[in-house]
């Protein structure tokens, strides 16, 4: 009897800690906001545009910087006091939303407005990105790491269940601008929270190197460390393969199923059921043990998913399939994430979660942008079908060299 309790308790163990119930309150509104903006905008870029190549081109305008930029924010996450840069990355990000709000509402939106927003956002969150990975160890730490982690994860996919939804019924009913309007709003709850921590002051660390050569250290620490190198790339794989679905969508809720916006959100809302699904799951683990396990096993997983919704015609298949494509994705980048500061010296923190930021979204880009104009060659669903073989490829070579690097696997 005295089981269950404990297991309950250890979910939610790292909510005691005051300052990152603050921290997990702001995102759970922010990141809501967040995931509104981007179905909206998927949708207003497909309504602007009419191809499935400027889908692909606006994920990549607004994810590559995510691939170049990471590693300076990873050394001003490991140089500066991070709650600053994160209030510094909410304001910015709060102005760029409000400023796409009222160009849509006043009719005035150009396609080339979206690039240039979706651009500056994708570099503010290359800073912002870092700093709120390693910020964790700092509101946490300790035992209660791995569950602090996983809570994040069920944050964010929790806000991709949500957002998406509600997007979609807005869409439809009032117009993107509102979208966009009320994700500007919703930055203020995660402002509000890093403003009510009761930290210690920041402790200035010391500069011994300029910050080309620390980035340069930090990336030789992480292709110097056998299990961090493999987790990275793995990471980096399985998100570039999965962006075809992502940014495909809108073709699949409009043409091949038949549908609009309203279903593009029940679409992106599965992908966020099945996403939050596997976050709660590594929530409720009680250890780590055998995540390396769990990690090889959701890698297939998420290979064959993807086969299956590129051959689904069906709503409820195509649902299902989703599902699956979110729960082994978010398994794998978070258990992967619990692993990899697991090991990480402090010092590197700030630098080695940069990488993973590159490897974890820096990828997509390519995939979108790849995805875009394969589409328009072979059609969406068979694009989405040559990513899930190619998947598959990579995680059958993965599965002999990835191993418990804590060393808990049995």
């Amino acid at each position: 009897m005295a089981s269950p309790p404990r297991r309950i308790i250890h979910f939610g163990w790292a909510l005691r800690h005051r300052d990152y119930r603050l921290f997990f309150a702001g995102q759970s509104v922010s990141l809501i906001g967040t995931w509104i903006h981007l179905t909206a905008q998927a949708w207003l870029v497909y309504r602007l545009g009419g191809s499935a190549e400027w889908l692909g081109i606006a994920s990549f305008v607004s994810q590559a910087p995510m691939f170049f930029l990471p590693q300076f924010g990873g050394v001003v996450a490991d140089r500066y006091d991070r709650r600053r840069v994160l209030l510094l990355t909410q304001a910015l990000s709060m102005i760029l939303a409000l400023t796409l709000g009222m160009l849509t509402i006043s009719h005035s939106v150009c396609l080339w407005h979206v690039l240039v927003i979706s651009g500056l956002l994708g570099i503010i969150n290359a800073f912002d990105m870092p700093a709120r990975h390693s910020f964790v160890v700092e509101l946490v730490g300790g035992p209660d790491l791995a569950n602090a982690i996983a809570l994040n994860s069920s944050v964010f996919n929790g806000a991709r269940l949500i957002g998406p939804a509600v997007a979609g019924i807005a869409v439809a009913a009032l117009g993107e601008a509102w979208c966009f309007l009320v994700n500007a709003v919703t930055f203020l709850a995660l402002i509000a929270g890093l403003l009510a921590m009761r930290r210690s002051p920041f402790a200035a660390r010391p500069r011994t190197a300029t910050m080309w050569r620390d980035m340069r250290d930090g990336i030789a620490f992480a292709a110097g460390t056998p299990p961090i190198r493999i987790l990275l790339l793995l990471v980096g794989t399985i998100s570039f393969f999965a962006m075809p679905c992502t940014v495909l969508m809108p073709i699949f809720a409009g043409d091949v199923l038949g549908g609009g916006s309203a279903r593009l959100g029940i679409l992106m809302s599965a992908v966020g059921f099945g996403a939050m699904s596997g976050a709660l799951a590594l929530a409720a683990r009680t250890s780590i043990d055998g995540y390396a396990r769990t990690i090889r096993l959701v890698a297939v997983g998420f290979a064959g998913a993807l086969i299956l919704f590129s051959q689904s015609h069906w709503l409820w298949l195509a649902a299902v399939a989703l599902v699956m494509i979110g729960f082994c994705q978010m398994t794998l980048s978070a258990a992967s994430n619990t692993l990899i500061q697991s090991i990480v010296p402090d010092r590197y923190r700030g630098r080695t979660m940069a990488l993973y930021t590159t490897m974890f979204i820096g990828m997509t880009p390519f995939g979108s942008l790849a995805a875009g104009y394969a589409a328009s060659g072979i059609g969406a669903p068979a694009t989405v079908a040559v990513s899930g073989l190619l998947a598959l490829v990579i995680a059958a070579l993965s599965w002999r060299r990835l191993r418990d690097p804590l060393g808990t696997e049995k």
